[in-house]
C-alpha cells in the first residue's frame, strides 16, 4: 500500500475517533464548554490536526448530532425491515423512537442542550434526519396499505400525520416540557393513530389490525 492510500484509509477512522471523543467530552463537560483543544488533547494530537478533518467546532457538533440521529434511524429501519404486520412494526418503531429519544437526547442534560440548539438553529443534519425518518415511516405505511391492513388513501399524508400526532413523545424538547402533563399515554396515542390509518386494533394477542368482526387482517 502506498503512502497516499494509507493516509486515505486512515482518514475515516480518524474522523470517527474525533466524533466519538467529542461525544464523550460533551457528556462529561458539555458541548459548549468542550473546545477543539480539549478534543485534540484527549486524542493526543494537535488542534491543527483536528481541523484537517473538521473545518470548525460547529462541524464537530453537527457530526456528533448526526451520529446520535443515525442510531435512531438504524433502530427504526431494522424494525421496518422485519417480516411482520405493518401495524406491529409501527408500534415497535414508535416505542423505540420514544425510548431512544429519552435515552440519547433528554436523560443527560448536557446532551439535551446540544440537541435543543440543533433544533432551534435548524441544523442541516436535523432536516436530513427528519427526511430519512419520514421515508422509513412512509414505506411501512405504504406496505400496510398494499397488504390491506390500512385503508388510508395517501401514504405520504398518512405517514406525516402519524409523526405529527406523536411528536409530544418523540421530540426531545417536548418530551421534557410535557413530562408529567395530563394527556393520553404513548400506547393510547399509538392505537389512536393506527385507528386513524384504518387499522381496527382490539383484543387479540397479536396486536395487528382487525376487521369489524374481530378477524385479523394480515
Amino acid at each position: 500500500m502506498d503512502a497516499d492510500a494509507a493516509i486515505t484509509s486512515v482518514e475515516p477512522d480518524t474522523r470517527s475517533r474525533i466524533v466519538e471523543t467529542a461525544e464523550r467530552l460533551f457528556r462529561q463537560i458539555g458541548y459548549q464548554k468542550t473546545t477543539v483543544a480539549d478534543i485534540a488533547k484527549a486524542l493526543r494530537m494537535s488542534p491543527a490536526n483536528v481541523y484537517r478533518f473538521f473545518e470548525s467546532k460547529k462541524a464537530i457538533n453537527e457530526a456528533v448530532a448526526e451520529r446520535l440521529m443515525h442510531e435512531v434511524e438504524g433502530a427504526i429501519e431494522a424494525i421496518a425491515c422485519r417480516k411482520a404486520p405493518a401495524a406491529d412494526r409501527l408500534r415497535d418503531m414508535i416505542a423505540t423512537m420514544h425510548r431512544m429519544t429519552a435515552v440519547l437526547y433528554t436523560d443527560e442534560l448536557r446532551m439535551h442542550e446540544m440537541v435543543e440548539r440543533a433544533l432551534s438553529e435548524s441544523w442541516q443534519v436535523v432536516h436530513d434526519h427528519l427526511e430519512r425518518k419520514s421515508a422509513i415511516f412512509q414505506r411501512v405505511v405504504e406496505e400496510g396499505i398494499a397488504a390491506g391492513e390500512f385503508t388510508s388513501a395517501d401514504p405520504v399524508v398518512a405517514s406525516r400525520c402519524v409523526q405529527v400526532a406523536l411528536i409530544r413523545f418523540c421530540h426531545p424538547a417536548l418530551l421534557v416540557q410535557c413530562a408529567g402533563e395530563p394527556g393520553p399515554s404513548l400506547d393510547q396515542m399509538t392505537e389512536f393513530v393506527l385507528a386513524g390509518l384504518g387499522c381496527h386494533t382490539g383484543s387479540t394477542e397479536g396486536g395487528s389490525c382487525h376487521d369489524d368482526r374481530g378477524q385479523t387482517r394480515d
